[in-house]
């Protein structure tokens, strides 16, 4: 059987690639980062917020004004330009598609055209945290950029020039020359809690700087890293819109607490849901910038999912949380330490780890080199496995799967057949993959809402290795009306579904 490889039509892919360059030029896009050399430097030096008493709002009469005005002059707006590449304009008079609507009525065109650079712009916001010049923004409002300038409030006009940046928390970090600029102080972003006030400024669709008011509405927000690698967002109800990528959540006291990052939106508008990045976080990132040129980051080796209650009872623990080790990477830190796949990381360093997101955040925030103290569930027991970190590898997978088994599942409409070495090569996969391949899988079916595809070789069925059809279905046997625990293989990363009977 031959199994489907993803293809797209000749006049699709010309749509989809006129779309992104006409978007481009109406919003920051996320787009990788190249044309700029990494520059070290010193330690920036910034100003941070000392404990001090609840505010009272008794003193705000007359509204926020005496909070948000002076945190203005602190936040700017950044133009970047990129250019995309120096290309021929399109023949599309002389295009057979053209042609076959309108003949000839044009006549023959000249073939040869004089190439045209094309640029893409992008708006966005940015904070200066220290009086020497240096900006926080977002990664995805400089990448790629040829051209950054920097804009304050008193109508300055600034060349920036990018330190470095961070894709996987989308931070970035600029500097300008100029001294004695104003400066918002740091605030403690691990304070905050839900119900807290906070003020997002910014500069939204390039009309000037804007203030907007909310509470946070959650704090340790992940999203599936559907906008980010490592996400730990405060999510805020605080108008954020497109331009505020970059710009300052400041609290109660003007401090700020957070860099204005994105929106959740169906229509591409404010919604009420926005998400910053935790000043802590982006702090701790810039340092990382400034000192060593890039973040360099603690690794596990290990790839982990979500335990969800039906993955909890699978493995036999009372609820879900912490962190399910999928895959353990050959020779990694991980490997070396006994690490083994089906594992559950219930607690880093004696604080419980509450969902894979949380653990790869903070094993990222650690040294390489440091050791990791590990509380791991396996086979019904706990114990302690301490683990000495690498440095993260730039080529690393991701270390996290989309936990895509969510609701009632079956094995009904799920079809295998053994592994051959055809299949093998067809699916790209390594000689020594063993298991049984999924054939078929009906798209009304359970298996198929539960996230199996076709293509996913089965490895484990309730922790038993299959390596042909008989086993699966001898694996299989006495489990028609019970959960069954998979292990797939798909595309070369391996990730556990629970699998819910027939309803």
């Amino acid at each position: 059987m031959n199994y489907p490889r993803k293809s797209f039509p000749y006049w699709t892919l010309i749509v989809i690639a006129a779309a992104l360059v006409f978007g481009g030029l109406l919003r920051a896009g996320v787009l990788r980062l190249s044309g700029y050399q990494i520059h070290a430097a010193p330690a920036v030096t910034v100003q941070e917020a000392q404990s001090a008493p609840p505010v009272s709002l008794a003193g705000f009469k007359n509204g926020f004004a005496s909070i948000i005005d002076p945190a203005l002059p602190a936040v700017v707006n950044i133009s970047s330009t990129k250019v995309i590449k120096e290309k021929q304009q399109p023949d599309i008079f002389n295009d057979p598609f053209f042609r076959q609507f309108f003949g000839n009525q044009f006549g023959q065109q000249p073939q040869e055209q004089q190439p045209q650079s094309e640029h893409e712009y992008s708006l966005g916001s940015g904070v200066i945290v220290n009086p020497d010049g240096y900006v926080l923004t977002n990664n995805h409002v400089v990448s790629g950029a040829s051209d950054v300038e920097v804009y304050t409030l008193s109508h300055k006009e600034y060349k920036a020039k990018v330190i470095g940046t961070d894709p996987r928390t989308d931070i970035a970090v600029l500097k300008i020359d100029a001294m004695g600029l104003p400066t918002l102080t740091l605030g403690d972003s691990s304070k905050l809690k839900v119900g807290d006030l906070v003020f997002a400024i910014g500069d939204p669709f390039g009309i000037g700087e804007t203030a907007t008011m909310g509470i946070v509405s959650a704090t340790q927000r992940a999203l599936g890293g559907q906008i980010e690698h490592y996400e730990d967002f405060i999510q805020t109800d605080a108008a954020i819109n497109p331009g505020n990528s970059g710009g300052a959540l400041i609290d109660i006291r003007g401090d700020i607490i957070g860099i204005n990052t994105a929106i959740l939106s169906g229509g591409g508008g404010n919604q009420g849901i926005g998400f910053a990045i935790p000043i802590d976080l982006a702090h701790h990132i810039m340092d990382q910038i400034v000192e060593h040129g890039k973040v360099i980051r603690g690794y596990l080796g290990i790839t982990i999912q979500q335990v969800n209650p039906d993955m909890a009872k699978a493995f036999g623990l009372s609820q879900g949380g912490g962190a399910l080790v999928g895959d353990v990477s050959p020779n990694g830190p991980a490997a070396k330490a006994g690490i083994e796949r089906g594992d559950i990381v219930l607690q880093l360093n004696g604080t419980p780890v509450t969902s894979p997101d949380d653990l790869s955040l903070r094993v990222s925030e650690m040294a390489p080199g440091s050791v990791a103290h590990l509380q791991v569930y396996r086979n019904g027991h706990t114990q302690e496995i301490d683990v000495t970190l690498d440095a993260f590898p730039e080529n690393a997978q991701t270390a996290q799967n989309n936990n895509e088994n969510q609701g009632p599942s079956g094995l009904k409409g799920l079809q295998v057949q053994n592994l051959t070495p055809d299949i093998r090569q067809q699916l790209n996969l390594p000689a020594t993959t063993t298991g049984v391949v999924i054939s078929q899988v009906d798209p009304d079916s359970a298996a198929a809402q539960a996230g199996i595809q076709q293509g996913d070789v089965i490895q484990e069925v309730n922790r038993k290795p299959v390596h042909n059809v008989d086993q699966y279905q001898q694996a299989l046997s006495g489990s028609a009306n019970q959960p069954v625990l998979l292990l797939l293989d798909r595309g070369g990363t391996t990730l556990f579904v629970v699998v819910q009977p027939q309803q």
